[in-house]
C-alpha cells in the first residue's frame, strides 16, 4: 500500500540529491529480484535487501519509502527485460505479437513468483513500454482500439496461464524426481481410483499407454512444455485472426 498521505509512484519522485547516489534504484530491484529468486518473495524485506546491499536498514529509506516502492521498481525492472527489439516489431502482426509472447514467457518463468506476487505493484514507465510494444506490434491490422485491447489481452492471458501452469509441471517434476517413493504412492493411489470404474475418459487413456508402452500424461520436461507453448499460441493466433478477421 502506498503512505498514508503519498501516493504518488516513486517515479514521480526524485532521486537522492547527491552527485553520485551510493545505491541507484536499478541496484536497489537487482537486490531484491535476486533475494526473491534465491529465497521467496517473502524473504524480500527491508531489512534483508539492505543486508544484500551492504548497506543499514535505515539507509535504505533514503531511497525508497517503503516496500511498495521496492515491489514497483522490482516489477518495473521484470517488465523492462520483456521488452522486444525494434527488429522484433518490423514484421507482420502475428510475428511481432509471437515474439512479444515468448519473451513475456520466457521473463516470467524466470522469476516464477512474479506471477502471484505482484498483482498490487504499481505500474511504472516499463509497464507503458510493454504495451506500446503490444500496440505497436498490432497497429497494421486495420482493427479499432478496442478490438486491438482485446487482442492483446487475450494473448497476454493465454502467456500469464501457459507460464504459470508450466511453472507448476516444472516444480512438480523437481519433486518427483527428489522422491521417487512419492510417485510410486502416487502412481498407486491414481491406478486403485480409475479400477473404481468412474473415470472412463483417464482409464482409456491408461489402457492405451499401457499398452503402446508410451507415458501418459501432460508435458514435464522444459522443451515439452516450450513446445506445448508454441503450438497453443499459433493456434490461439489463427483463431484470433480468423475472429477478428485479419489476415
Amino acid at each position: 500500500m502506498a503512505t498514508e498521505h503519498d501516493y504518488r509512484t516513486i517515479w514521480a519522485l526524485p532521486e537522492p540529491a547527491a552527485r553520485k547516489p551510493r545505491y541507484t534504484r536499478e541496484q536497489i530491484a537487482d537486490a531484491a529480484l535476486r533475494i526473491a529468486d534465491q529465497e521467496g518473495f517473502e524473504a524480500v524485506t527491508m531489512k534483508r535487501i539492505a543486508a544484500e546491499l551492504g548497506a543499514g536498514t535505515m539507509t535504505l529509506y533514503y531511497y525508497v519509502r517503503n516496500k511498495t516502492d521496492v515491489v514497483a521498481l522490482m516489477h518495473d525492472a521484470i517488465l523492462a527485460d520483456e521488452l522486444v527489439s525494434d527488429d522484433d516489431l518490423r514484421g507482420d502482426w502475428r510475428t511481432a505479437i509471437a515474439a512479444i509472447a515468448r519473451r513475456t514467457r520466457q521473463v516470467l518463468m524466470a522469476h516464477p513468483w512474479s506471477l502471484a506476487s505482484l498483482t498490487e505493484a504499481q505500474f511504472g514507465p516499463n509497464a507503458m513500454r510493454h504495451f506500446e510494444q503490444s500496440l505497436a506490434a498490432v497497429s497494421g491490422t486495420g482493427l479499432a482500439a478496442a478490438e486491438r485491447f482485446e487482442l492483446i489481452a487475450a494473448v497476454d492471458d493465454y502467456v500469464s496461464g501457459n507460464a504459470m501452469h508450466a511453472v507448476e509441471a516444472l516444480r512438480r517434476a523437481r519433486m518427483a524426481e527428489a522422491d521417487p517413493a512419492m510417485v510410486a504412492a502416487a502412481v498407486s493411489d491414481g491406478i486403485a481410483l480409475l479400477q473404481s470404474g468412474d473415470f472412463p475418459q483417464l482409464s482409456a487413456i491408461y489402457a492405451e499407454s499401457a499398452e503402446s508402452g508410451e507415458a501418459a500424461g501432460p508435458p514435464m520436461t522444459e522443451a515439452a512444455l516450450t513446445s506445448q507453448f508454441e503450438r497453443g499460441l499459433q493456434a490461439m493466433l489463427d483463431g484470433l485472426a480468423a475472429r477478428m478477421n485479419i489476415s
